[in-house]
């Protein structure tokens, strides 16, 4: 999965820009045709409808910047979202699958197909930097503990035991050593 990352990464900010500016435009647009014809929807006045839907589209605007900005980020620096970026490209995903399951009866299956790319393309990101480390929580290498074998930690970056240079840089302290699960201890 390593070479698949930064290019769905870049995929996804790519979409997700292009979608906050269709959005932005799109409400804009209705607004200004609400606006010259003076529509008026159960009594409401037309320049509240107007307001409210340039508004409405700014906002989700600004929402699907924020998350292709998220997606831009991912992508030039290769590592995983994390905090409030992995909210944000979460909910996003709730978004277009929600969005999707709406357009399906008011567009028509078009828009519902790019919906559904979208979110499947947004959780190919998640998923892709879900574990840094393989499968089972296993650091590549050998084992739960790594190649330092038990009783060391491994190094987070490389995936190896720490050796004479790592204990150097750290001063006297030693590796700190791993204790084994109860169920291994009793046996």
């Amino acid at each position: 999965m390593g070479p698949v990352r930064r290019p769905v990464a870049w995929v996804v900010a790519v979409v997700l820009f292009a979608e906050a500016f269709g959005v932005v435009a799109l409400n804009w647009f209705l607004g200004e045709v609400v606006h010259r014809q003076r529509m008026s929807l159960a009594g409401l006045d037309p320049n509240v409808m107007s307001n409210s839907s340039k508004a409405g589209g700014l906002v989700f605007g600004l929402y699907f910047a924020l998350c292709g900005l998220v997606a831009l980020l991912v992508a030039v620096r290769g590592r995983r979202p994390a905090g409030l970026g992995r909210v944000l490209l979460i909910s996003a995903a709730v978004v277009h699958g929600l969005l999707g399951a709406f357009v399906w009866g008011l567009v028509g299956w078009r828009a519902f197909l790019f919906m559904v790319l979208v979110l499947g393309l947004i959780v190919l990101l998640l998923m892709t930097y879900d574990r840094e480390e393989g499968p089972a929580g296993e650091v590549p290498g050998g084992g739960p503990w790594g190649k330092g074998g038990p009783g060391f930690e491994a190094d987070p970056e490389s995936g190896s035991a720490p050796g004479p240079a790592d204990q150097a840089d750290h001063g006297s302290e030693a590796p700190r050593p791993l204790t084994p699960p109860a169920e291994a201890r009793t046996r």
